[in-house]
């Protein structure tokens, strides 16, 4: 096999532990949410527990990407593709993280009642992970009008955590001695709001990626 050929299977193979690490990720983000709704505090834990074998993936995508750099020597498009893989690979690990997050507060609220429904933070959380799927494919066809669509699907996560937290506050006032579940749900939209634009920085990646350049998406 000739050095190119392997170079790129090598690629290949990044590209598919790069898309396993996002699929760990929005799995943690589905659970973490689902446990929040439920008050499932084992699954919950389990999130946490899980999170290991996204951390392992995301320095073994590290190592590989670094012994690419040293073994191969790319130049112009291809270290550019192995640059942005290491850039990705980190923003999913934070995904990763602030589903973490989100189950901790899950196990902090514990099993008290809810003091207010769920449907902004799912719908946050639907789109957030709809972003990541998308950003995802986007950079397997380093697709930068999808990237784009990203970017501006950001801004609905962004109103919709401001209308949450808004509603939040008030309930703050209406509901003194549901003080500490309402600041952890406040931290819930907060984390989802950061996933959303770590999603962005995916899709600033995949412009750098295709035209050289970086560009400010969230501007």
């Amino acid at each position: 096999m000739v050095v190119r050929e392997q170079f790129q299977l090598d690629l290949n193979e990044l590209q598919a532990k790069l898309l396993e690490l996002g699929r760990l990720a929005n799995q943690a983000l589905e659970n973490s949410i689902e446990a929040l709704e439920t008050c499932n505090l084992e699954k919950a834990l389990k999130v946490i527990d899980d999170d290991s074998e996204a951390d392992a993936l995301y320095e073994e995508i590290n190592d590989f990407a670094i012994l690419l750099i040293a073994k191969q020597a790319p130049v112009a498009i291809d270290l550019r593709r192995i640059i942005v893989a290491i850039k990705i690979a980190t923003d999913i690990e934070r995904i990763g993280d602030f589903a973490v997050n989100i189950a901790k507060s899950t196990i902090r609220i514990g099993n008290e009642e809810h003091v207010r429904t769920f449907q902004q933070v799912k719908k946050m959380y639907s789109i957030t992970t709809e972003m990541l799927n998308l950003s995802l494919q986007a950079f397997g066809n380093e697709d930068v009008v999808s990237a784009k669509k990203v970017a501006d699907m950001d801004d609905e996560v962004d109103e919709l955590y401001g209308s949450s937290i808004r509603e939040l506050l008030e309930l703050h006032r209406s509901h003194p001695d549901n003080i500490s579940q309402i600041t952890q749900l406040s931290f819930v939209c907060r984390y989802l709001e950061r996933a959303a634009d770590h999603v962005t920085n995916i899709a600033e990646s995949i412009f750098y990626l295709v035209k050289g350049r970086h560009y400010d998406l969230n501007a």
